[in-house]
Formats: C-alpha cells, sequence, structure tokens
C-alpha cells in the first residue's frame, strides 16, 4: 500500500496494484459482518449500529452537510480496511474548530468546502478512525490526496485519532486540543478519590454533593433493559431544550435515540434526577469495559449544582462501582478541573490541497500545538490534588 495510487476514470474508485478503494454514499451498502470482522476495539461509537442509526434517523445526511463517503479497501475479494469518512460543506458538529480556516479562504475568495473529514459525527472522542488489521491509517493519506485532487474536494481531515508516531509527510499537519478525563485509579468509593483533594476542595465538593439531598432532589441510574422508552422521550425533551436555549435544533433526531435503545442498550447509561414525582433532569452516557463516555445533558428546571451532579460525580461513583479505568465526560469545560478530571491532549490531521495555504496552515498548527502544551500544564497546575 506504500505505492502512490492512480485515481481511475470510474466513480469513486481508486486503484493500484495490490489494493482496490471504493468510496461508499451509505453505510448499508457494506455488510455488518465484514465491519464487525474488521472492529476490533471495544469503544461504542465504533459499532455498525451506531453508524447505521446515525444514517437511518437522517442525523447524517447530504441534507444535513454530512454525506457518507466511507472508504472501504479490498485485497481480492477481501475487506481489509474500513474508513468511516463524511463529504461536509460546513464545519458543524466536529469539535476541531476549522471556522478560521474557512474564513481566510472566503476572504481570499477560494472555497473551503467541500472537505473529507473521518470522525465519528458529533461524538469527540478519541478513537481508532480505521477498522483492519492489516493496515494503518497512515497507509491511506496518499489515496485520500489523490481522491481529493481527483474530485474538487479540497481538504481532508482525521479528526480524535490515536497519535500518529511515524514521521508525517510535508504537508499532512497535527492539531491537538485538550479535554478534561478522570482516571480511576483502583479507587473503592468516592471518597477514596476525594481524599486526594486539599482540604478546601474537598470541603467543596461535599458540599456541593449535599445540596443535592438539602433541595429534595431524587437520582436514580438506569442502564440496560431498565432503560424504558418513555425514559428515552424525556431525555430526548431535555437534550433538545439544551439545543433551544442556546438558538440552535439538535443534531441527532429521536428516532436515533430510539435505535440506540433498540440495538445498543447495552452500551448506555441514563441518569434522571427528580424532585418528588416529577423527572427534572436527565443525562447520557455511553460505555464499554474500560471506558465511560459523557454526551449529553438537559433540565426542565434549574436547581444548583444538578449539572455537576448529574455529568460528573454519578458518572465517577459509576466508574468505581464497575471498575471503569477512564471517563471522558466530553469536550471543553474548564470547571472539570476543580473536580479532578485531568487535561489530556487530542491528536487530528490534516491536509489542504491549495498551495497557497499549505505554508500558512502549517505554522498555524505548529503554534497551536505549543499553545496546547502549554496550556495543559497550566491545567495540570490548577488540579484539585494535595502535592
Amino acid at each position: 500500500m506504500k505505492n502512490r495510487t492512480t485515481t481511475q476514470s470510474k466513480e469513486n474508485v481508486i486503484l493500484n496494484t495490490d489494493i482496490q478503494i471504493n468510496l461508499i454514499t451509505a453505510i448499508n451498502n457494506i455488510s455488518s459482518v465484514d465491519w464487525h470482522n474488521l472492529n476490533t476495539a471495544s469503544c461504542p461509537f465504533l459499532k455498525y449500529d451506531f453508524f447505521n442509526a446515525l444514517e437511518n434517523s437522517c442525523s447524517v445526511s447530504a441534507k444535513q452537510g454530512w454525506q457518507p463517503h466511507h472508504l472501504v479497501a479490498k485485497h481480492e475479494n477481501d475487506i481489509t480496511a474500513i474508513i468511516p469518512m463524511y463529504l461536509k460543506n460546513h464545519s458543524w458538529g466536529e469539535y476541531v474548530f476549522d471556522w478560521d480556516w474557512a474564513e481566510a479562504f472566503k476572504r481570499n475568495g477560494i472555497d473551503y468546502y467541500p472537505k473529507l473529514v473521518a470522525t465519528i459525527p458529533f461524538t469527540p472522542v478519541t478513537s481508532e478512525k480505521i477498522l483492519s488489521s492489516t493496515h494503518d491509517i497512515t497507509d491511506f493519506f496518499t489515496p485520500l490526496i489523490d481522491h481529493c485532487e481527483h474530485k474538487n474536494i479540497n481538504s481532508w481531515h482525521i479528526l480524535y485519532c490515536p497519535k500518529i508516531k511515524a514521521d508525517l509527510p510535508e504537508d499532512v499537519y497535527e492539531r491537538n486540543t485538550v479535554q478534561f478525563h478522570w482516571f480511576n485509579r483502583e479507587y473503592k468509593k468516592f471518597d477514596d478519590f476525594l481524599n486526594l483533594f486539599t482540604s478546601r476542595k474537598r470541603k467543596n465538593t461535599r458540599k456541593e454533593r449535599l445540596s443535592i439531598t438539602e433541595q429534595g432532589l431524587k437520582i436514580r441510574q438506569l442502564k440496560h433493559n431498565d432503560i424504558t422508552p418513555k425514559d428515552i422521550d424525556f431525555f430526548y425533551l431535555t437534550y433538545q431544550l439544551t439545543y433551544l436555549k442556546k438558538g440552535h435544533q439538535p443534531h441527532l433526531s429521536p428516532e436515533f435515540f430510539q435505535e440506540m435503545l433498540m440495538n445498543m442498550a447495552e452500551n448506555i447509561l441514563l441518569i434522571i434526577a427528580s424532585k418528588g414525582e416529577e423527572d427534572i433532569a436527565c443525562a447520557l452516557f455511553f460505555y464499554d469495559d474500560s471506558q465511560l463516555y459523557g454526551r449529553y445533558w438537559g433540565c426542565t428546571k434549574q436547581y444548583n449544582n444538578l449539572h455537576f451532579e448529574l455529568c460528573y460525580y454519578q458518572g465517577i461513583e459509576f466508574c468505581i462501582q464497575n471498575n471503569i479505568k477512564t471517563f471522558n465526560p466530553g469536550t471543553q469545560g474548564e470547571h472539570k478541573i476543580q473536580r479532578g478530571f485531568e487535561p489530556v491532549l487530542t491528536h487530528s490531521y490534516h491536509w489542504i490541497k491549495h498551495p497557497a495555504f499549505k505554508h500558512p496552515v502549517k505554522n498555524f498548527c505548529k503554534q497551536e500545538q505549543q499553545h496546547m502544551l502549554t496550556y495543559q500544564q497550566q491545567c495540570q497546575a490548577r488540579l484539585p490534588f494535595r502535592e
């Protein structure tokens, strides 16, 4: 796969002497058996059912600016790699922000879109972006460049993947962001974790948690078959309200979450807060054997510290109870630092077609990387733990 490929005139097909690469515009044109055979990760967001639900529910589609463009590589008659990808005409739902790049292109009268993005839509979670036992993602850098040049696609982007340790080609650039993750260091109960805090931070956290009881709120954790369609309906109401309060429509449709409940209930944790007989807030998580992923939250009524309790403290308790090693509560949010979530770097990789922008983008990425390393160190110094 190391030899440069040549693009054929046939739509969406790239060939070389060993490998045939197809770009597939609907996941139902990929066999779920082939997908499962190549996917060795436990991450719920890499399951066929997850991507299938996104497309079945029209949460991703050409109309939404997320045209499926999945790469499927074959050797002879065997599928050897799949990279879930999307052809996009905007940058919403990615969380590696390139709006400034798009604006710079626009100022110079140059099209920034369409672009090709390898990512899990609306899910800023580090995971493998290639399903394969024989290929590395770097094997496909050159075929992707050829495809973009042939199809007038202006860039490609591989978001939230493990760090590539090999040397990068001259025109492929790394970007970093900082997220805040919680790590389970074999705690037996929540207080084991809290006892690592300084006295002042420990008192503040206990005060926040106590306020939930003092406000008369009850919390329940639901998973697997305990979650009902009615619970999902309530969750969707709160999820929708969160977006509407910011003047946006939600990315994901109710049908997507209903399909999740039908096909991936074993990966879902739903935490609901109630006041008396009335449910008033909800947080939805996904999880596997090693990680908990905080995804969505919303409420119908506001209560002090309820967001912290549902989205962070309940998740930490769930990890401790179930021996889950890592908790990724979602992107951004410096308020997570004082609650014991540690700064970690994420990695994304980018190629820009237009020659005039290659050097400026490369310089931007280098400067941003240094800024992110400094920011990570600053956040590390603000953690609540004792020396």
